[in-house]
């Protein structure tokens, strides 16, 4: 990271508890329940990093926010952790000549629909988004000097004139 993060330490624990229901429900796929309490934490801190950071003073740093792709493995309903098979079901559909994705939670049967856009990129995987290429940005140029416009109809010898007399 670029410099100092705000809650580095809440961010740390976010991603520990989504580790944490990960490997739950590798050794364990049977308690489900353990792993959606987990989720269910990680959730709740994020909730309340986001409206601390909504009052935090402008010379602060931005939290950097949750990645799109843990987001989309979570439960909206139940904060079950989604996972194909296990957890949730997942089906390709196609309406009005797009294609989606669907997932279906299995615990509460709420679903969620993602477009299948191969040509679609997130903005944090955009190479304009990255830090590093922001510093490669050339500096703007300065403007030129219009205090006194020379305009385009007068003579070379005029204009040398005016500008020797106003020396």
């Amino acid at each position: 990271m670029a410099g100092p993060v705000k809650d580095r330490e809440a961010f740390q624990r976010l991603s520990f508890l989504y580790q944490a229901a990960h490997c739950v429900l590798a050794q364990a796929p049977e308690n489900q329940a353990l792993a959606r309490f987990y989720c269910h934490t990680e959730r709740t801190i994020a909730k309340r990093l986001v409206l601390r950071h909504a009052a935090a003073p402008d010379h602060l740093p931005p939290p950097p926010p949750r990645d799109p792709s843990m987001k989309r493995t979570l439960c909206r309903g139940c904060s079950s952790l989604l996972i194909p098979g296990l957890t949730c079901t997942q089906r390709q559909r196609r309406h009005r000549g797009q294609c989606w994705t669907v997932q279906t939670c299995l615990t509460c049967q709420r679903s969620q629909r993602f477009l299948n856009d191969p040509e679609h990129l997130l903005w944090g995987d955009r190479p304009e988004a990255q830090l590093g290429s922001q510093a490669d940005l050339k500096p703007p140029q300065p403007l030129p000097n219009t205090a006194h416009p020379i305009p385009d109809h007068l003579p070379e010898e005029k204009i040398q004139r005016q500008s020797s007399s106003h020396q």
